[in-house]
């Protein structure tokens, strides 16, 4: 079928020219240039429009060739015609003869008036030619688009991405996600895993999610291959770990000879630090990491990047929940744990205690038939130090740690800061090859020429063999603590992947982040994303702090739980938002406040800070927090019986049945079931409840009504119909 305007676009005549002839044709129901065609009809038009037009003119040029021929004198002319330029036809058209000149103006007209204005020996190759475009569009448009089965797609990925790899309009996937999803998306938005194969779920298609590579594999195509004349001996790398307050940047003082832990805040390590001490003739690495429990990520970054551990226990406090932490982040990384028992020195320590706390973790001392060296050390007498250090260069020569010198260096990023003087300061543990001044250095999103190389103890260098920590300056900005690091040997391809990595960066956090607070959570228990409520706990005296804690895990049950993050004494700081912010848990301070700082981060981070001077408000909050999250219970009332006596068939709508209320009562929107010799054939809901001739909302018993069931007509005399309603009641952890 095809409208009148869209054939007459074709062939290149109007629309009431095409209407006047579909008349004179006999298509008398052609009055509109909406109306359409048939194709029956499309082909006799062309017939008669372009082909009878062309025959037409044909037989009108005859005649006139034909008298022009009689006349030799004014073929010439006619011919001089042809070939005189336009600006000096007027004066040529004078010596044409006023018969011919009549017979061309008519010929003009007639192919006016069945063709156009273009000249006819034109007409037939344009419009062969449009027609074959036509055709070849309809039939794109007539083809479907295969869809594929399975497709695959890189995150993090936008809604223009998942349009292009399912073939489908961002427009549609943008209406769907706010429809079936309720998430409000641009066309540049990126989208978590999960909603991108529930996407593709709905429009038939196997989505396969992908991890974008590392830009690492590119790097591995530049460097040979490692031969085995070339592997040296390489230090190991020790990192202590353990919790806080239990001697680990003291006893690392101490073999290094130095006054580390005076300088930091509060006595805590903030930071890992990296040094390199030199022992029996060999070197040895070591990275002393924070023992704080809001550092906890940081820990976790110390502990892959090792090659031993060294599990700092204090003789007097014993194991601890930051060393039963420790204990895990060593066991992830794989690597062997050599447990030092600290504070031996002091009156009340209890080194059998400790070990037995420690093989109660599976961590078995060698005297006892295990496999962990435990070594007793005090840095007040210095005993244990130096048995320190040569069990683990025992523990590194089992492990034969090498690595090849004579290649671009690579390694990690322990942590960065900004300088007033030197700009950017990268602190980096090289892990292979040599790292040299004037390299090109591409680390996260940061890249730039190695300006200058510092060593553990601030002096300047000109290359880091590896195994060495060590301090550059000249990135373009700070690269994030764990980040890897590669020397390139082009800075322009430094600076392409550094772009890379930064747009994909852009791309994830446009996305965004929503914290758990108290108002949205019902809503993520809805989406099934919470199971439980984190919570860091911070009050003005240790006892409210212990009271609140036992508290609020008192409430906790097997369906739901809180759990206490973090629990300490003093104001709310900047360290416990950062914490809520790495794992989404609620602040609830207890008499206590932000600080200003703390509270302009949390305002950042959109992290929800609960403050209360009633221990019963807090203990409630939670309470109905996670009274939320159980399911209701679903209890069923039966409302009323309804006894079928009689049943009418109307046309076009169904079965009626006759009805008398027995007992309590029937409702208009109650469910109902159909009850026939005990048995529930039908369950559903009332279409229609009258009395007489008149709607009902409700019928009691003793009184007779109208009842249409609901998509069900298998009514017979003696039915029951039993009316009911499901309540939802809330659940209380009591």
């Amino acid at each position: 079928m095809v409208r009148i305007n869209q054939l007459a676009k074709d062939l290149g005549f109007k629309n009431s020219f095409l209407i006047e002839k579909c008349q004179e044709y006999g298509f008398v129901n052609i009055k509109h240039h909406a109306n359409a065609l048939t194709d029956e009809q499309v082909d006799l038009l062309r017939d008669k429009l372009v082909k009878g037009a062309e025959q037409n003119v044909a037989v009108k040029e005859k005649p006139v060739t034909s008298e022009a021929k009689e006349v030799s004198a004014e073929k010439k002319d006619e011919v001089s015609v042809k070939t005189v330029p336009k600006e000096k036809e007027s004066t040529v058209r004078r010596r044409i003869p006023l018969w011919k000149q009549k017979a061309r103006e008519e010929l003009i007209k007639g192919r006016w008036k069945e063709v156009t204005k273009v000249s006819q020996q034109k007409r037939p190759r344009r419009f062969e030619k449009r027609t074959k475009e036509v055709v070849s569009k309809e039939k794109v448009s007539v083809q479907p688009k295969e869809k594929a089965e399975k497709v695959t797609i890189e995150l993090p990925a936008t809604v223009k991405d998942v349009s292009a790899a399912l073939g489908v309009k961002a427009g549609d996937i943008i209406s769907k996600l706010l429809i079936g999803h309720n998430v409000f998306a641009t066309i540049n938005q990126a989208l978590d895993g999960e909603l991108i194969e529930m996407i593709g779920i709905e429009y038939g298609v196997e989505v396969e999610l992908k991890q974008a590579k590392e830009d690492e594999e590119e790097f591995l195509l530049e460097e040979t291959v490692d031969k085995a004349e070339d592997l040296r001996e390489r230090a190991p790398i020790v990192t202590f770990l353990g919790h806080v307050d239990h001697g680990k940047t003291s006893l690392l003082d101490s073999i290094r000879k130095t006054d580390t832990a005076s300088f930091e805040a509060g006595g805590i390590t903030q930071h890992i630090g990296a040094y390199r001490v030199e022992t029996n003739g060999k070197s040895v690495v070591f990275l002393d990491t924070p023992g704080h429990e809001a550092f906890t990520a940081m820990r976790a970054r110390g502990a892959n990047v090792t090659d031993l551990v060294v599990l700092v226990v204090a003789a007097d406090d014993g194991v601890m929940p930051q060393t039963e932490e420790a204990i895990n982040h060593a066991r992830a990384a794989n690597v062997p744990i050599v447990v030092a028992i600290n504070k031996v020195d002091k009156p009340e320590a209890n080194v059998l205690k400790v070990k037995q706390q420690l093989a109660s973790l599976d961590l078995n001392p060698e005297e006892w038939g295990g496999k962990v060296q435990m070594i007793e050390t005090s840095v007040v007498t210095k005993k244990g130090l130096d048995a320190l250090l040569d069990g683990l260069l025992l523990e590194a020569e089992v492990l034969e740690l090498k690595a090849v010198f004579k290649k671009p260096a690579r390694g990690i990023v322990l942590e960065a800061h900004v300088h007033e003087g030197r700009g950017v300061i990268a602190n980096l543990l090289v892990r292979e090859g040599t790292l040299r001044h004037g390299d090109i250095v591409l680390c996260g999103q940061a890249f730039g020429r190695v300006r200058a190389l510092y060593n553990d103890n601030g002096k300047v260098v000109k290359e880091a063999v590896s195994s060495t920590p060590v301090a550059i300056s000249g990135l373009s900005t700070c690269p994030e603590a764990g980040d890897k690091f590669y020397v390139i040997k082009d800075i322009q391809k430094a600076r392409d992947f550094a772009s890379k990595r930064e747009r994909k960066i852009r791309e994830v956090s446009l996305s965004g982040r929503q914290h758990v607070t108290l108002d949205n959570l019902y809503k993520k228990i809805e989406d099934g994303q919470v199971k439980e409520i984190n919570i860091i706990l911070k009050a003005d005296f240790k006892g409210s702090v212990e009271v609140l804690k036992k508290s609020l895990e008192k409430i906790s049950t097997k369906e739901v739980r809180t759990r206490i993050l973090h629990s300490g004494v003093g104001g709310i700081t900047e360290t416990d938002i950062l914490l809520a912010d790495a794992s989404d848990a609620v602040v609830i301070g207890f008499h206590v406040v932000p600080e200003d700082k703390a509270r302009t981060l949390a305002e950042t981070c959109g992290v929800d800070v609960r403050l209360y001077r009633v221990i019963y408000d807090a203990i409630n909050d939670i309470k109905d927090a996670l009274e939320g999250m159980l399911e209701p219970d679903k209890i069923e009332q039966i409302l009323g019986s309804v006894e079928v006596r009689k049943i009418f068939k109307v046309s076009k709508v169904g079965n009626i049945a006759g009805c008398y209320v027995k007992s309590g009562k029937i409702l208009r929107n109650s469910l109902v079931r159909l009850i026939r010799d005990s048995v529930v054939l039908y369950d559903g809901k009332i279409a229609t409840l009258r009395i007489v001739k008149d709607d009902a909302k409700e019928v009691r018993a003793g009184y007779e009504c109208g009842i249409k069931i609901a998509g069900f007509d298998d009514i017979k005399v003696e039915d029951v119909i039993e009316s009911y309603e499901i309540k939802h009641i809330a659940r209380t952890l009591n």
